[in-house]
């Protein structure tokens, strides 16, 4: 495509998605910045898209972006150098300003920690012994797409984690029961960013809490994020419905497009690869096997992640709670003296926790815990534990570069009043029950052409929410728009095919990149079409996510029993074997 379409498709986005948020009752800097600099407001996000669809390098582009908007807050007096260097100057401030802020560092700490205790539950064998276990009970093509599906969703804490795990332990079972490589790393893949992104906890949370926290700010709400964010998931209607979709085509054992192809090449001929397949092979996932001289043992990957887990909602509890008993609100401290463990306490302890804080102490123990686990089974040295856990964290540091750079751009159109000089452009032309599906379908377009959920989550964000406000302050409508941005983005994580899970999908599973591509596309398209149709536009005219969403589940199984077609099944692993024999014998 042409770098002037690419730039028309980007102009014509953010002329639909840029925000509008009236501040007239509170005049303020940003205020006066949007009628100094009119339509220039909009180049910092403009600059950010553009160059995301052309360079692919989300943090060049929100670099460019953020120097783009410090350069245009500096040039005061017309010269041009002076400008360059004092926005150069103030982006690094900005930076500097957002890792000071305890809320961002707890953020960052968490994602960086979380990741160290992947690494070393992988490096006990705690991953690969649940997998192994898993996959004893994988004896039909049917049961074996179950139990990948079942796995993946079980590896909800990260989506590399799920690709690089996932991956290889099935491959040997599928590869036995004729499933193609093709359905294999679709599986794996749909089970990756789809779960990661709604997961209650992962190496994804902190990064959406933290965007939605900061868009809120913007339009002068101090909300509990981690709620919000919690909120947004019955409207994740692609993550839920592509994680229904895998359940649904193995249970029927019908497929369509592409897919259908290769599962009968796969069947009928037992090449789990295409003639001209060049599978890619995973060199990141040595790096998560544990040692031979140790031994697998569920427990090494159940007691470390149900640590983190039960230590992070008692963490969120106790949080809240003493932030509450702190308080002045009276009628909940009253709730807390007199019914501390009723669903509404519970329930009132978890919105007041600080979720960064939470979240970080919870890994840092699990990550603990789970050093003391191996290195009292001897199956590392505290050098060594260290030393995994380090390189766990070094894994999730380019997240840490990402957020800083898009918590900057953030606060730069904040800053210039980008959403001051939009209001009266957008508040009242965007029809208010479309608003969801043209969020959810730009950050499909992003996202897929950048290959990053990240990127677009951080552009694409702070942008949504005060446009959503502006045109409706109905909290329920707020949240439905967030949950669109945050969907749309793992669209293009989930099928691009150059998104970094969609590669490792295909190394995880031993599979041709392109043939995963193809496809899985057509699978992926087919879900975002029911996510507009039955999902997004439905809740946008009004109707309860509640029938919404299970409406949308029934439709993709009538999708793929209606469009699938069989695809004749090897029965049990006995057969199979039979099969296997009797071709060799007759060799």
């Amino acid at each position: 495509m042409k770098k002037s379409s690419l730039i028309l498709i980007a102009s014509v986005l953010l002329m639909l998605l840029l925000p509008a948020v009236a501040f007239a009752a509170d005049p303020d800097p940003a205020a006066a910045n949007a009628q100094k600099f009119g339509f220039l407001t909009v180049l910092p996000p403009l600059v950010a898209i553009v160059l995301a669809f052309i360079s692919k390098n989300v943090v060049l582009s929100l670099f460019l972006g953020v120097l783009c908007g410090t350069f245009l807050l500096q040039i005061t007096n017309g010269n041009v150098f002076s400008a360059l260097l004092n926005a150069f100057l103030s982006l690094v401030a900005k930076v500097l300003g957002s890792l000071a802020d305890p809320w961002n560092a707890g953020i960052i700490l968490q994602c960086l920690a979380i990741g160290g205790l992947i690494a070393l539950v992988g490096k006990m064998g705690g991953a690969k012994a649940v997998a192994e276990s898993l996959a004893k009970r994988a004896k039909t093509p049917r049961s074996a797409q179950l139990v990948t599906w079942l796995l993946g969703i079980l590896v909800f804490f990260d989506d590399y984690a799920n690709s690089l795990i996932v991956g290889p332990i099935m491959r040997p079972v599928t590869d036995k029961l004729r499933i193609s490589r093709e359905k294999l790393s679709f599986i794996v893949d749909a089970t990756a960013a789809p779960i990661a992104g709604i997961a209650l906890i992962s190496t994804w949370v902190g990064y959406e809490v933290s965007l939605i926290k900061d868009a809120y700010s913007t339009i002068g709400q101090n909300v509990n994020a981690y709620n919000i964010f919690v909120s947004t998931i019955p409207y994740r209607f692609y993550n839920i419905l592509i994680l229904m979709f895998i359940v649904f085509t193995a249970l029927f054992l019908k497929e369509f497009g592409p897919m259908l192809k290769a599962e009968r090449r796969a069947r009928s001929t037992g090449k789990v690869l295409s003639d001209t397949a060049r599978p890619m092979v995973s060199a990141e996932a040595t790096d998560l096997e544990p040692k031979d001289t140790t031994k697998l043992s569920v427990w090494n990957a159940i007691i470390p992640i149900g640590v983190l887990i039960i230590g992070a909602f008692l963490g969120f509890y106790f949080n809240g709670y003493n932030s509450i008993m702190g308080g002045e609100d009276k009628d909940l401290i009253k709730l807390l003296e007199t019914a501390p463990m009723s669903f509404a306490a519970i329930r009132e302890a978890f919105g007041a926790s600080d979720a960064s804080v939470v979240l970080f102490q919870a890994a840092l123990f699990a990550g603990i815990v789970a050093m003391v686990m191996g290195i009292g089974k001897k199956i590392f040295t505290l050098g060594e534990a260290v030393d995994t856990w380090i390189q766990g964290m070094k894994s999730l540091v380019i997240t840490g570069v990402i957020l800083l750079l898009a918590w900057s751009l953030s606060s730069v159109m904040k800053e210039l009043g980008t959403a001051a000089f939009l209001v009266s452009h957008l508040s009242d032309s965007i029809p208010k029950y479309i608003l969801p599906s043209i969020i959810f379908i730009f950050g499909c377009i992003i996202s897929f052409a950048t290959g990053t959920s990240y990127g677009t989550m951080g552009i694409l964000m702070p942008l949504t929410i005060p446009l959503a406000h502006a045109i409706s302050p109905d909290s329920a409508y707020v949240i439905m728009n967030a949950g669109a941005v945050l969907t749309g983005a793992i669209f293009g994580d989930h099928c691009s095919p150059i998104s970094d899970t969609t590669i490792l999908s295909s190394m995880g599973s031993a599979c041709d990149h392109i043939d995963h591509v193809n496809t899985q596309l057509f699978y992926a398209v087919t879900v975002g079409i029911i996510t507009v149709l039955f999902g997004y536009l439905p809740v946008g005219l009004g109707v309860p996510v509640y029938i919404t969403l299970p409406v949308a589940i029934v439709i993709t199984g009538c999708a793929v029993y209606m469009f699938g077609k069989p695809v004749e099944e090897v029965k049990s692993t006995e057969e199979t074997t039979s099969m296997s024999k009797a071709v060799t014998m007759k060799s």
